[in-house]
């Protein structure tokens, strides 16, 4: 056993998620249309999406534009199916845009008052700006800064150290990316 061994942890932090990101999947959402972005294989009372502002079902609606995404707290159990829209909304808002901002300084992220898109370029193109945003903060992270507390923010994490939120951030962007993949593939096989 080779004791003298170094790792780059930043590194190996950023591989992991910007290899998912570039080989499978960013490439996967390319070419999305309107309908595959708000379909569901559910009714839509059994569905959370992304809604014109007004004809929303859910609980609670957040959102300051003409869209708004559903939700409700606490999250009913069964949870609703969400489209692709609403985890894009989710994924933009409170896993990497909401990050972005309270470590890395980036721009406000609320799921109450974020302008969410109504279409699939729209969309991808806040998934990419905040995605980019998080990528470039997590790469100025040194070996200390991965160990240090990530504060407030975190709530009852604020004692955990960073690394531990980018390996949640990298399971949350697989996963939810995840399943926006699958709900291409099933409107691809119903349509």
């Amino acid at each position: 056993m080779n004791t003298n061994l170094t790792i780059d942890w930043t590194t190996q932090l950023v591989d992991q998620l910007e290899r998912h990101w570039t080989d499978q999947l960013r490439p996967r959402l390319d070419g999305m249309t309107d309908d595959e972005y708000h379909f569901s294989p559910a009714p839509d009372e059994r569905t959370w999406g992304v809604r014109p502002r007004g004809t929303g079902l859910a609980a609670v609606q957040g959102g300051s534009g003409d869209f708004t995404i559903e939700f409700a707290f606490p999250e009913p159990d069964p949870a609703p199916l969400t489209t692709i829209a609403w985890r894009i909304g989710h994924v933009v808002v409170g896993v990497l845009g909401a990050r972005w901002h309270s470590h890395f300084g980036g721009p406000p992220h609320d799921y109450m008052t974020h302008d969410y898109a109504g279409d699939a370029a729209g969309g991808l193109a806040q998934l990419d700006t905040v995605y980019a945003g998080w990528m470039d903060g997590l790469r100025g992270l040194d070996a200390e800064a991965l160990a240090a507390p990530v504060g407030p923010d975190e709530g009852p994490w604020a004692d955990a150290p960073m690394a531990m939120l980018v390996l949640h951030i990298n399971r949350e962007v697989i996963h939810h990316g995840a399943e926006m993949c699958l709900l291409r593939d099933l409107y691809a096989t119903t349509h």
